[in-house]
């Protein structure tokens, strides 16, 4: 388990192994909620990505004191540094700061290993996500017409950490 913050310094939310049933749980839940509503996603895809064990490819649950609330996945040594291939937060715990803390743990953890870099992709559609990644220094590297759905744009977002890879 990664502690990213203790209860005494508010609610208690952490990282650890997503079990099957989360994956399950989440799956659905996520599915049903932008931006993966508005893909040919179904909950059965997004089950069994949070569920696969991948070495290189981390997939972990967030709680908040004990509780599921969303999940982080992470594609490893990508382009001179990690891709965050997926964040979800369940609706009820967004804009609560959790994101925050979860991509500094994700910073944090690049720049110990001595990454170049941090990569991000966001549905141009989904422009709080956007947005929310500008903020914390993520600069648009490309967009990627057509990647996941027809018709529809990601946005491929980069951070230079001048790691020393």
């Amino acid at each position: 388990m990664i502690v990213l913050r203790t209860a005494a310094e508010g609610s208690a939310i952490a990282l650890e192994p997503i079990p099957k049933a989360a994956a399950n749980t989440l799956g659905q839940a996520l599915a049903a909620i932008d931006p993966w509503a508005r893909y040919p996603i179904g909950s059965e895809v997004l089950t069994a990505y949070l569920g696969c064990k991948e070495g290189s490819a981390p997939r972990y649950l967030i709680r908040v004191d004990r509780t599921v609330a969303g999940a982080i996945g992470i594609r490893e040594n990508w382009m001179r540094g990690p891709y965050l291939q997926f964040l979800g937060l369940l609706p009820q715990y967004q804009r609560d700061g959790i994101g925050r803390l979860v991509l500094a743990w994700f910073e944090g953890t690049a720049r110990e290993r001595g990454d170049g870099n941090l990569w991000v992709a966001a549905s141009d559609f989904n422009t709080a996500a956007v947005r929310f990644y500008e903020r914390h220094g993520f600069v648009r590297a490309a967009l990627l017409d057509d990647l996941i759905s027809d018709g529809k744009c990601e946005v491929l977002l980069r951070k230079k950490l001048g790691g020393k890879k």
